[in-house]
């Protein structure tokens, strides 16, 4: 261990000589107090943290991430082109120690400099916090300075899947015809079936209601005597109608007289619109029920997944932001070892372009999903139910999906999001992407860079310049 934080060492020496940190230190230093600065908020207690909070923490982790790829494929590429590791290599050290220095090395950097914008960015929203309007503070410390917890009604996916593939089968057997289709052609009507079962149980006609069971019974001592948030969207199903849907809400036990009324509500369809009930309404099965009245004209569709949420307090801010930092901290670690690991066996240019390559294609997540989900890469016709076509998609299809498996199990989890609406991020939360970034995926950068880095010729380098 010794002779690993000996490396590490050198690489803040190195660090410090180039005047890295320094520079990076700045450049944090100006995002989180100048940005606020330039980009003036709304007054809003939402346009306050989308300003001090939001933006402040993205550039951040844009910064650190791109400054940590520069570094890491520099320190090792740089010292194997220009001759020096082989200085470090002759004394009585292994090859996998000087890679484990170097990368505790980069993530020790990346600590010290993300707690350093961690701190600044904290101390500038509670000071800039103390300016806005007394409702819309009201409204920050209980939406966004806090660690609220999560819970919505229990999922009918299974059931969902289970109805569309029962129509599914039924049209296969009433027309011979669809036999005939592509495997393509037949997984896009099934697609449309299971949108169109699940619009079924997301509708909510003109003159109808909406029940929702939540279970709160595993939280009693969160939300007991304490105000809740209910969190709902909404979309119209005319999408030709404009402007705001009235609706009226029921929150309690239906069977007991603990019932909250609300007035009729105007509320925007596509938004989310979070309003406070009162303690105590959950009923002795430690369920909340919820009942919508659609009073308009027009059928509301409420998303299966982030229709309606209940949400409670389970926590401070303080120590939220905290475990937030701790994950961004995981995927820079997880950039160090990617970062060494290119470096491991190519140029520093070289290393430096593959490693945003691979960044660049985890952004690209969204386009890629799109692309799994119709099938093909070939553009289609989707309202003439006219799937693409393309001969690699017997190549590419599974190659997205495993970069799609690979990409959400590393960013299942956004502090930045979370942090934004005042969601919890629990130790289980943080202990999972330890796990799953640093752990799993880290380690898996790590075994291939020390072996690639084992099996590298140092004494040619200097030949090969």
């Amino acid at each position: 261990m010794q002779r690993i934080l000996a490396i590490a060492g050198l690489t803040w020496k190195a660090a410090l000589r180039f005047k890295f940190f320094l520079v990076i230190a700045v450049l944090l230093l100006l995002a989180v107090v100048g940005l606020p600065l330039v980009i003036q908020d709304d007054g809003t207690a939402r346009g306050f943290t989308q300003i001090i909070l939001t933006y402040t923490l993205s550039v951040t982790a844009c910064l650190l991430g791109l400054s940590t790829l520069w570094l890491s494929c520099g320190t090792l590429a740089r010292d194997i082109e220009e001759c020096q590791v082989q200085v470090v290599a002759t004394k009585p050290i292994a090859r996998w120690q000087i890679w484990i220095g170097k990368w505790l090395g980069i993530v020790s950097l990346n600590a010290v400099l993300l707690l350093l914008a961690g701190a600044c960015i904290y101390g500038l929203l509670q000071w800039r916090a103390t300016k806005l309007p007394p409702a819309e503070q009201k409204i920050l410390r209980e939406q966004v300075l806090v660690a609220r917890g999560s819970a919505r009604e229990a999922s009918d996916l299974e059931q969902i899947k289970s109805d569309a593939d029962k129509i599914y089968q039924a049209r296969l057997d009433q027309n011979s015809q669809m036999h005939e289709l592509s495997n393509a052609d037949k997984e896009l009507v099934r697609n449309q079936i299971l949108q169109q079962v699940m619009a079924d149980y997301q509708l909510v006609p003109p003159g109808y209601t909406r029940t929702w069971q939540v279970d709160l019974s595993s939280v009693e001592n969160y939300v007991r005597d304490q105000p809740l948030q209910l969190r709902i969207k909404f979309d119209s199903a005319d999408h030709l109608a404009t402007g705001t849907f009235v609706g009226e809400w029921q929150v309690g036990d239906q069977n007991g007289s603990n019932v909250w009324q609300s007035p009729p509500m105007s509320l925007a369809p596509e938004t989310f619109h979070e309003f406070e009930i009162p303690p105590n309404l959950v009923g002795k099965n430690g369920k909340l029920t919820i009942i919508f009245g659609n009073i308009n004209n027009t059928a509301l569709l409420f998303p299966l997944d982030d229709g309606m949420e209940v949400l409670y307090p389970e926590g401070g801010f303080a120590l939220n932001f905290a475990r937030g930092l701790g994950i961004i901290l995981c995927w820079l670690a997880l950039l160090a070892a990617l970062g060494l690991a290119a470096a491991s066996f190519l140029s520093f240019p070289v290393a430096t372009f593959f490693s945003l390559a691979m960044l660049v294609m985890v952004f690209s997540s969204g386009a890629i999903a799109e692309t799994v989900a119709s099938g093909s890469v070939a553009v289609g016709n989707e309202e003439k139910g006219v799937a693409g076509h393309s001969s690699a998609d017997m190549i590419l299809i599974p190659l997205f999906k495993v970069i799609l498996t690979v990409v959400h199990f590393t960013t299942g989890i956004s502090p930045i999001d979370l942090l934004s609406v005042g969601r919890a991020i629990s130790w289980g939360d943080l202990a999972t992407a330890f796990i799953h970034i640093v752990l799993f995926m880290g380690g898996i950068f790590i075994v291939i860079g020390i072996a690639l880095f084992n099996r590298r010729e140092l004494a040619t380098a200097q030949g090969n310049q």
